[in-house]
């Protein structure tokens, strides 16, 4: 293995600088350890994690029962690919579908891999069950929408900077504005539409929360039309909005999931904080109707459904039930808005705070197209905090949801010095 321990961050960036594509533009910083909420670089420097890798890690980093499940598996068994049956397999589809409430799921291992998955289903469903003519079903999407960067997924997307470059698009997709009931009425008309994708909260586009009855509404637009409702729920899910899922909305659930949300999608996609942020895990649920057009052969991945990764995911929902996370979301959730909103009431720099659960966002007084909210998250690393700006002038807070009230108060502290003190 190469040593890098001696190093500096400077010196490992010029390194990923030389060699790597230049795909990302990260915050500079190396980080070289992680440890539930805190992150440290390789000069040592102790931050406050605030993106848990885009959701991924909301159990906090390098959970001991997750490491140990990983660790665990790995010593016995990591691969057979689906050419063969593995001891895991079948008890992770056992626990995943009695854990969501689906008759089938369908194991990958990323999030844009399990968003392919569900379109997929969704056309076959199309052609299969619903009658659609060969090569005519549509999927409507919304703009402002973020479901990854594959040619099929950008096709659906109006952000430049994901499709500018990448043409011809692939075809039978109908984009309409988010969060717009009467657009989704009149989309829902052609009897060619099959299904409807959409985010409950877009996270990359800013942690956009849409009208409350909205995701309850466009629900039942869809079953009126006999059109899937799709929810990618691949940043959203996993208790990340103070819910075990963000389509659960307004469930009468407390302490822990009863099973009773508000929406029910038809097609459920999960990613991200499946794997327990240490090994990539992603899934696609429905029902046998929708899963069972699927034939051997049809679709797969040589990696969806290994053991490790089984064993892992299993691990990680057992920590977010037993630990009660979603239900810490929730509280700390008020907590850190409220905090926000003191500080958007006192800063000429901080326009308006949102979000639900511990995905929240500040959108800064200045244009998108400035360089104000990188500058402040810049701030924010020399004071301790990690947090990534997102379409320009909004900056997205989403710890680890294993963060104490204790910590979260210390963290708007950081976030509120920052502010008051950062000169344009």
């Amino acid at each position: 293995m190469i040593s890098t321990s001696s190093l500096s961050s400077q010196e490992l960036i010029s390194i990923e600088d030389k060699y790597g594509a230049h795909n990302y533009h990260p915050l500079p910083v190396v980080l070289a350890k992680g440890d539930g909420v805190h992150v440290w670089d390789v000069e040592g420097k102790k931050y406050y994690d605030f993106l848990s890798a885009y959701s991924a890690v909301n159990q906090g980093h390098c959970h001991p029962r997750i490491i140990k499940a990983l660790t665990d598996q790995a010593s016995v068994l990591t691969l057979t690919s689906r050419a063969f049956h593995n001891d895991l397999l079948g008890p992770y589809e056992k626990y995943m579908t009695e854990y969501f409430k689906y008759d089938k799921v369908l194991p990958m291992n990323t999030g844009v891999e399990a968003v392919e998955t569900a379109l997929k289903l969704c056309r076959k469903w199309a052609y299969e069950v619903k009658g659609i003519s060969d090569n005519q079903a549509k999927i409507i999407f919304v703009s402002g929408n973020f479901h990854g960067r594959t040619m099929a997924i950008i096709s659906g997307s109006v952000d430049p900077d994901s499709t500018k470059g990448f043409g011809p698009y692939m075809p039978g997709y109908e984009i309409i504005p988010y969060n717009d009931l009467k657009a989704l009425e009149q989309a829902l008309e052609d009897p060619n539409v099959a299904g409807f994708l959409v985010e409950p909260i877009q996270g990359e586009a800013g942690v956009f929360v849409p009208d409350d009855g909205y995701l309850k509404n466009a629900a039942d637009l869809c079953k009126a039309k006999n059109v899937l409702f799709i929810a990618d729920e691949v940043q959203t899910g996993i208790a990340r909005t103070g819910r075990l899922l963000a389509t659960c909305g307004n469930c009468s659930c407390e302490k822990s999931c009863g099973h009773n949300p508000e929406i029910k999608p038809d097609i459920l996609i999960l990613g991200k904080a499946l794997s327990g942020g240490v090994f990539p895990v992603s899934a696609v649920l429905a029902n046998d109707e929708i899963m069972l057009t699927i034939k051997p052969g049809e679709h797969g991945s040589t990696f969806g459904g290994n053991p490790l990764a089984c064993a892992v995911a299993i691990e990680a929902l057992e920590v977010i039930k037993e630990e009660g996370l979603a239900e810490n979301a929730m509280e700390l959730g008020k907590v850190f808005r409220s905090r926000m909103q003191e500080l958007v009431d006192k800063s000429d720099l901080v326009n308006l705070v949102r979000g639900r659960g511990l995905l929240n966002a500040i959108v800064i007084n200045d244009t998108e197209d400035s360089k104000t909210a990188w500058n402040i998250c810049v701030a924010l690393k020399e004071n301790g905090l990690l947090a990534k700006p997102t379409h320009g002038n909004i900056i997205r807070f989403a710890p680890p949801l294993v963060m104490t009230e204790a910590q979260i108060q210390e963290c708007c502290d950081i976030i509120e010095k920052t502010i008051l003190e950062f000169k344009v």
